[in-house]
């Protein structure tokens, strides 16, 4: 069943708050909390308005007197508007306020470059002690703010704004900071973050093992603290690993999964994302996803030109992906 994930973490917080006086919902006024919603938060609830810098300060302030704020903001402001007091007042104090930042990647798609957020993952994940998370679906995000009260220091959840589809039931439970695989191949491995690309790189799985193509998936939806040792033990027998994500190709979750492997086991990675560019075409999520080739069939097409232009020779390892 579709839905969305800034939904399921509304309500997954909403049932938490009567369990826990410490925690808060510090709010933006993005409309995801409606009159309803807030009168059954009480005085666990503030909306601060469209202000983020002093949404940050006050979660701080917050937080540093014993309380868990959790704050609601798009995750456009709040990795550049409110970038400072996230690095200053909060990472760099450890405090344990939760950043739930709607809209990530190209879920405002309608709203142009000002509102779409194809940095965020790469920003967050640079600052010391924070934690980095992208749900997969509903059930992930769900598990994610009830895994958090135990978790010591920042957190930043990257959550989109539409529905979208939920993982197979097969799935392992997730777990922040332990990578889930959902296939299990020797010949490449898929690794993506996010709703639509770890569906692409299911589909994409599935079109490849009916090529003799046998490819591990795996969702690396922790982005830091990383799982290196899956990773590793994933590209050991692969000839090839591929990442996928709806982010800028820079910095995000392709550089954590290269930047891992050129230490622990190099390995040829090829990184597909969005082109190293503002986003110069107007539509919804799942058109610009499909623009910019965030799907199975680049994905089939990269892996199968990448393992024949490998078998060439040597020269070929310097390409960039198809």
């Amino acid at each position: 069943m579709s839905r969305a994930t800034r939904e399921a973490y509304r309500d997954s917080l909403l049932s938490l708050l009567d369990r826990n006086p410490a925690l808060m919902c510090l709010d933006s006024d993005t409309g995801l909390f409606s009159a309803d919603h807030a009168a059954a938060a009480g005085e666990q609830y503030l909306n601060l308005g469209i202000a983020e810098h002093n949404l940050m300060g006050i979660a701080a302030g917050m937080a540093a007197c014993g309380r868990m704020p959790f704050v609601n903001t798009m995750a456009a402001f709040a990795t550049s508007r409110a970038l400072e007091p996230i690095k200053i007042d909060i990472a760099y104090n450890r405090l344990p306020v939760r950043i739930m930042a709607t809209h990530g990647g190209l879920a405002a798609g309608h709203l142009g470059p000002t509102h779409q957020a194809l940095e965020d993952l790469a920003v967050m994940r640079t600052l010391p002690g924070m934690t980095v998370v992208v749900p997969a679906d509903a059930a992930a995000t769900e598990a994610f703010v009830e895994q958090s009260l135990d978790l010591p220091g920042p957190l930043y959840v990257r959550l989109g704004r539409k529905p979208s589809p939920a993982l197979p039931e097969t799935a392992p439970p997730p777990v922040i900071g332990r990578a889930q695989t959902l296939r299990r191949g020797d010949d490449v491995v898929l690794a993506c973050c996010g709703p639509y690309p770890v569906l692409a790189c299911l589909e994409a799985a599935d079109t490849l093992a009916g090529l003799g193509v046998e490819a591990t998936v795996l969702n690396l939806h922790t982005l830091r603290p990383f799982d290196t040792a899956a990773l590793v033990a994933a590209a050991g027998p692969a000839r090839l690993v591929v990442t996928l994500e709806e982010h800028w190709r820079g910095g995000g979750l392709g550089g954590a999964v290269a930047e891992a492997l050129a230490e622990e086991a190099p390995t040829r990675v090829l990184r597909l994302g969005v082109p190293d560019r503002f986003v110069d075409e107007v539509g919804n999520q799942e058109h610009l996803v499909a623009h910019y080739g965030l799907t199975a069939e680049r994905l089939v097409r990269t892996v199968r030109t990448a393992l024949d232009t490998r078998a060439v020779g040597p020269t070929a390892l310097a390409g960039t992906a198809p």
